[in-house]
């Protein structure tokens, strides 16, 4: 598993100095993680087993089904920094479903400009999201 690295020395300063960049969890019997993308900005990741009726679908397909920050943006296998080590009794082979915090009024953290109305959706939101879409994927199962 590749672990991302970024230069944040030039992003604005602000809550997400004292955060860490990846945080792993299981929730709802899935493995889950939330990971920072380049931009500062939390993605969470939820990843489904081959047993799943939703295993290596689109997350275009789902849309309308689930309910998360942004809506999905991401569904794929393990690949570079979307993956993880199985926790014990965890599956390795899973496929990732996943949404990110960088839309419309979410701030940046490397952006240097901040405009009022705008929000940063920190560490425990992405991981509340992360636990609600594992809550409605479970449901789906």
């Amino acid at each position: 598993m590749e672990i991302a690295i970024y230069d944040k020395s030039k992003w604005s300063r602000g809550e997400w100095d004292n955060e860490p960049d990846r945080v792993d969890f299981i929730h709802a019997g899935f493995s889950c993680f939330i990971l920072r993308n380049r931009t500062g900005n939390w993605c969470g990741y939820v990843g489904v087993p081959s047993t799943h009726s939703l295993y290596e679908k689109d997350y275009m397909e789902l849309n309308v089904d689930i309910l998360v920050h942004g809506g999905l943006t991401y569904a794929d296998k393990c690949r570079d920094t979307i993956c993880h080590i199985p926790q014990p009794g965890m599956p390795d082979d899973v496929w990732w479903f996943g949404f990110d915090t960088a839309h419309a009024n979410d701030l940046t953290p490397y952006i240097p400009l901040h405009f009022d109305g705008m929000e940063y959706r920190n560490k425990d939101y992405a991981i509340n999201e992360t636990e609600k879409l594992a809550e409605q994927l479970e449901r789906l199962a």
